[in-house]
Order: structure tokens, then sequence, then C-alpha cells
């Protein structure tokens, strides 16, 4: 494990200061975001993800049905949300964000094995697998719950829900929960054996879910697309919901990983044009932070070369 706590490109360190100085000169910006897209397009493309295809597979589907019946009017969106992410103006409340966002995440996964002979099928899978393998270890042994808190296109959730469903020899209810109803509308049409239980459309520091009902609430690759107030006011939620002797599972970005430190230039300052809330992710103590609120003292492991699992329980 690399001895830094975190990357030079975030935080108050000076290189950080001048990423962020470049990132909020307009006309830099706009070359940045566009470059960000295309590297993600590119990627994807050369390893086989028919980005395109998918797009238009998933436009022509009954996408606008789901939307409609899934959307809460009652949600507001937090300003925290409705900044631009990932290259997208209107962050994830837009048609675009959603309809692409099933390539970005199988593709995803390529960036982590970069230099291994990998399909981004096997990548994703590797994946998926490694936080798995973590929760299979460190997480509660018998789980009937679980509550998947911004789950986008519902990808993570049905691996989640599979993963379970497999090892266990009784039904698992899933839910998964996201404050996008475009993403949610996708992942009813992805969810074609309707497999998971609620596609919820709510916010994760006030989900209007009951006290301690569930067994197990996971975070996957959310907490760096939040500032850090937002992840504790949703941790101290998820403390709610959980019953006793059940966890709280994050992966996300690692800011001890060799491979996110040594990032070349052009790609820590892409990632930070699409990342709004990086500097106050990579300096966030969540373990510290889990245990104010109540938690027992939580467990990290490097669970791949870019991404660490963070699991953590709630007293019996």
């Amino acid at each position: 494990m690399n001895k830094k706590l975190k990357p030079d490109w975030a935080g108050e360190d000076m290189l950080s200061q001048f990423v962020n100085l470049l990132i909020q000169t307009k006309p830099i910006y706009k070359v940045m975001k566009h470059q960000a897209r295309q590297v993600i397009i590119k990627t994807a493309e050369k390893n086989g993800v028919p980005w395109r295809k998918n797009y238009e597979k998933l436009a022509a589907s009954p996408v606008q049905h789901h939307f409609d019946a899934v959307t809460n009017p009652q949600v507001t969106y937090p300003d925290y949300y409705k900044v631009p992410f990932h290259a997208y103006s209107e962050g994830n409340l837009c048609w675009k964000a959603a309809l692409e966002a099933p390539s970005a995440t199988y593709s995803m996964a390529l960036r982590v094995w970069k230099n291994e002979p990998l399909t981004w099928q096997a990548a994703h899978d590797r994946l998926r697998g490694s936080f798995h393998n973590v929760l299979g270890l460190y997480a509660p042994q018998k789980v009937e719950d679980i509550l998947d808190v911004g789950c986008s296109v519902g990808i993570s959730t049905l691996a989640l829900h599979r993963y379970y469903q497999n090892k266990q020899n009784h039904p698992v209810r899933t839910v998964g929960l996201d404050l996008s109803p475009y993403m949610l509308a996708v992942a009813k049409i992805l969810d074609i054996n309707n497999e998971i239980s609620q596609w919820l459309h709510a916010q994760a520091e006030n989900t209007g879910l009951a006290d301690k009902s569930f067994d197990l609430v996971t975070l996957q690759f959310l907490t760096h697309e939040l500032p850090s107030e937002a992840s504790k006011a949703i941790f101290r939620e998820t403390y709610r919901l959980l019953r006793p002797g059940g966890a709280i599972a994050i992966v996300d970005n690692n800011p001890k990983s060799a491979v996110i430190q040594n990032l070349p230039p052009v790609l820590f300052t892409l990632m930070k044009s699409t990342e709004p809330w990086s500097d106050e992710y990579y300096t966030f103590n969540i373990e510290a932070v889990l245990e104010d609120i109540g938690f027992e003292a939580a467990l990290t492991v490097e669970s791949d070369p870019r991404h660490r699992t963070i699991v953590a329980k709630k007293p019996l």
C-alpha cells in the first residue's frame, strides 16, 4: 500500500489548486469536458462495448413509460446534485446520461486492469466479484433484505442481488434507490425478469423507508460523487435503516492506490473536470465518520488496484 494518504492532485495541494484553476476557466473546461467524453467512448468502443448500439436500443425501448411510472413528484434535488457530472451539463438528470450509463459502466472495469488482455465482460465480472468477495468474508452471513443506494441504472443492483440469491438458500429482497428517475427508468428496462423488488426514486439522505428494515446497505462507486456533508447524512440514514448486526458496504476509488495517485496529468485533470466533489472525497475520512455515527470499527480492504471496500457493522 502506498504511504501517501491521497493523490497530490486532490485536496489543497498546489497541484490540485492549479488543476482547479484550469477547470474554472470556462473555455478550457469546455475542451476538457469534450476530451473526457471522447476518452470514455473511445476506450469503450476499442474494447468491444457497443456504445452507440446500446444507446439506440435503449432510446427505442419503452423507457419513457418507465420514467413516468418511477418518478416521485415529491422528490426535491439538493444543490450538489444539480451540477455537471461526467461531462453532462445536466448531470444525472437527463436522458443522455442515463442512456449512455450502461456502456460507461461496462467499460469502467477496463481501466482497472488495463495491462491485462481482458474482454470488457470479463473485466466487469472481475470488478463486481472483487466487491462481492469482500462482502462474503466480512458482511453479515445471513442477508435477507438489501438496499443498493445510488444504484444508477441498476447494473450493480442486479449483480449484488444475484450474488446473494445464488449464495443463500432463501429468497432475497433487493431495493435499488437513486435520485435520478432517468437512471431508474433504464434500470427497469435492464431488469428484464423483474428480479429487483423495487426501484425507488428518493433522496438517499431521507429515503422514507422503515427503521431496521435491511441487513445490508451498499454504496457502489457513489461517495466520490458526493460532498462530505451529503455522505455523512446518507451514513446516518443507513444506520437507521440497518437492523442490529447489519452492515454498510462502500466500494469506491482508493485515495491510497498507487494507480490513482500516479495517473498521468491529462487523465487526472480530465477526471477532476467531470467529478466536482473530488477534492472533498479524497480528503474525507469515511472510516472515522462511520464510527462517530455509531458503527463498529470499519474494515477497509484494497479490493482491486484502484478501489477499496469499506465494511462497517451496526452493533447488536
